[in-house]
């Protein structure tokens, strides 16, 4: 191998750097970058529309217009890299530190002097840096070629970003990098999730001109869980007498992740009556720390089961209601991120979580668009094997899968997509026949699809309500997830970086009509939990259907027959008189109606109180003395045409549940 490459030496090779800068860009919780030359012209001015809403973000969108509309040279993105590392090597553990001896192999074309490769570590959930400066710091890297003759000149450049810049002859095909991340005292800090194949993504820039490509086929390695810290236990909300449920267990570690080898017995601790199950139950090192076994309820009633495993992990499954009446709840959550945008994981495993661990009965993954390392609009491949792994994994009446992706417009706020059916297009945000809102619902036209605006008071941007939504494509919102809620300034557990007038009880003001659903965002691999590791609180979509299939959880959007919580699995009932919620009622010409609203709230925890939202204001609040279950009766008088009526009950740890809106015209 060649001479060791630590950095910048010299006036010589600091004259010959390439200058860059890192545009990052706020992702959510999360963040990405984009690389352009810092002699390169600025970005074209766009003047924003002042029906924008104040969080438009032109310069992004400008910025990932321009990296997609550059040519790149056939050299960039070219060779072939690896990781150097063999079977007998210790397990790459969740939050611990490791050593990674990567290799780039420079490809046919080679790369000229001033080109640039990069080593991207993974830029989400807490890799170390890349740095050759201090081999004290976590994320030392040492840099070494195969020939001495070979001169680059290695630096950090933005956080996860190593830039290593040709400063002597051009390479050639065959030659190489050795890079060994993680080579100081302190090693390299790993991802705090577990997840296969995290990649260390490669680019390059063959010509210098600033523009590089990603190798697709860049490495990856597995991280593993850490030691189970904590057990789930799941079950339905609902069942009717003599009923066979599910109970999902899972012993996870602390962030929520699942995939321990190792053997554990689970028991039930003072089973209650009502409900049979065997006990204890094993989980075997192939179980990957989960397993769902089934029982059988009777009778009537509410049912909490009680679990333990070893030593100190205990747990309380979410109520379980069993009565002849009433709908059938669904749990889903309908938008969450893999690796293949600003996640984490595969999408086998976020469709392994939901099923196995979170025991959700619905779930869709929606990766971006365009956002991330590689983007599903520029790479198909990615998308087919979404839609592939969708496909497998729907099991009408026992699991449904829903195709999504996110429409990441940076100026109207973020949507996601919804296909009722095995196929559907990526509609991008980007280009500009279809930038805005009503031109994605003009390309959806004659599909079983459904978009949800999320995150919409603020967060990493909020949506522009001054275009009305589809009433057909768009019956649904978002009010909870790991951003916090848009419902209203007075929610628990609000949304960050609030835009005022633009939370979902604005739009209902402006006449707006939607049903509440929630769902997680999360991007950590652990659909139906995203509260397990988001101190902000997550999301689930609560959906009354007595079908477990995709035409029955379309049926019941469509009709707003669904509610939100922000996490827990609140059984919440409401009705005005005969009306469901989501329900529309006609109001006598002239007149107004007076009715009873009948509340029924189950939580997993004590109850803080429950409120009646009517027409933009809060005119009743039960203190419920920290009950956690509670039926509540009142009547509303003198409901009038354009009013709207719904219920938000909150626990007493900011959990929360909302129904969808009563509509008066």
């Amino acid at each position: 191998m060649g001479a060791a490459v630590i950095g910048a030496r010299g006036p010589r090779a600091a004259a010959r750097w390439l200058p860059l800068i890192a545009i990052a860009i706020a992702a959510g919780c999360e963040k990405s970058a984009e690389i352009a030359p810092a002699d390169a012209p600025p970005a074209a001015a766009v003047a924003p529309n002042p029906d924008d809403p104040p969080t438009a973000q032109w310069p992004v969108v400008q910025a990932l217009r321009e990296d997609v509309a550059a040519p790149r040279h056939p050299s960039d993105g070219g060779g072939r890299a690896w990781l150097d590392r063999d079977e007998s090597s210790e397990a790459v553990v969740a939050g611990g530190t490791g050593r990674f001896e990567l290799v780039y192999e420079v490809g046919p074309l080679g790369i000229a002097t001033g080109g640039v490769i990069f080593l991207q570590v993974s830029p989400f959930w807490g890799w170390s840096t890349p740095q050759v400066e201090d081999p004290r710091a976590p994320g030392f890297t040492t840099i070494e070629t195969s020939s001495d003759d070979i001169e680059l000149d290695a630096r950090t450049l933005d956080q996860q970003l190593l830039g290593m810049v040709v400063t002597g002859r051009p390479l050639i095909e065959g030659d190489s990098v050795r890079l060994v991340y993680g080579a100081g005292d302190y090693g390299a800090v790993v991802d705090r999730f577990a997840e296969k194949n995290s990649r260390f993504w490669f680019a390059v820039d063959g010509d210098g001109d600033g523009v590089r490509a990603f190798l697709p086929d860049s490495p990856g390695v597995d991280v593993a869980p850490r030691p189970p810290a904590q057990l789930v236990v799941s079950v339905p909300t609902t069942a009717r007498p003599g009923e066979e449920v599910p109970v999902h267990l899972a012993l996870l570690d602390e962030q929520g992740s699942t995939g321990d080898r190792g053997r554990a017995e689970v028991r039930f601790d003072d089973l209650p009556p009502g409900i049979s199950i065997e006990s204890p139950v094993a989980i075997e090192p192939e179980d990957l720390g989960r397993k769902t076994v089934t029982a059988r309820v009777t009778g009537q009633g509410v049912i909490r089961l009680r679990a333990s495993a070893g030593e100190g992990l205990v747990a309380e499954s979410n109520p379980l209601v069993v009565t002849a009446d009433g709908p059938q709840v669904l749990w889903g959550d309908v938008h969450g991120h893999s690796a293949f945008s600003d996640g984490t994981g595969t999408p086998e495993d976020y469709f392994l979580y939901a099923r196995d661990v979170a025991g959700l009965d619905v779930v869709a993954l929606t990766d971006h668009d365009h956002w991330g390392i590689l983007s599903l609009d520029s790479h198909p491949g990615l998308w087919n094997e979404i839609r592939d792994t969708v496909r497998r994994f729907n099991d009408p009446g026992r699991f449904v899968t829903l195709l999504g992706y996110e429409w990441t417009s940076w100026i109207h706020g973020h949507r996601h997509v919804l296909y009722f059916e095995d196929d559907g297009d990526v509609i991008s945000s980007l280009p500009e026949p279809t930038d805005s809102p009503i031109e994605l619902w003009k390309a959806l036209e004659g599909k079983p699809a459904l978009t949800f605006a999320h995150h919409s008071a603020g967060g990493p941007i909020a949506t522009n309500w001054a275009i009305p939504p589809d009433p057909h494509f768009e019956p649904i919102t978002e009010v909870a997830s790991v951003h916090g809620s848009s419902e209203a300034m007075d929610s628990p557990l609000p949304i960050y970086r609030p835009v005022p007038g633009n939370f979902v009880r604005d739009a209902l003001d402006r006449g707006y009509r939607f049903g509440f659903i929630g769902s997680g965002d999360s991007h950590d691999g652990h659909p139906g939990l995203a509260t397990l590791a988001s101190p902000s609180g997550g999301g689930l979509a609560a959906i009354l259907s007595e079908e477990r299939t995709r035409e029955g959880v379309l049926e019941a959007f469509r009709a707003r027959r669904v509610y939100a919580t922000n996490g827990p699995r609140i059984l919440l009932r409401t009705a005005l008189g005969t009306h469901r919620m989501g329900s529309v009622v006609s109001v006598p010409d002239g007149g107004s109606i007076t009715d009873e609203l009948f509340v029924r709230v189950v939580a997993p925890v004590p109850l803080e109180r429950v409120d009646l939202i009517r027409s933009g204001e809060v005119v009743d609040s039960v203190d419920t003395e920290g009950l956690d279950d509670v039926t509540l009766q009142r009547v509303v008088e003198a409901l009038t045409p354009g009013e709207y009526l719904y219920v938000r009950a909150v626990q007493m740890d900011g959990g929360a549940a909302w129904s969808s809106p009563i509509y008066f015209e």
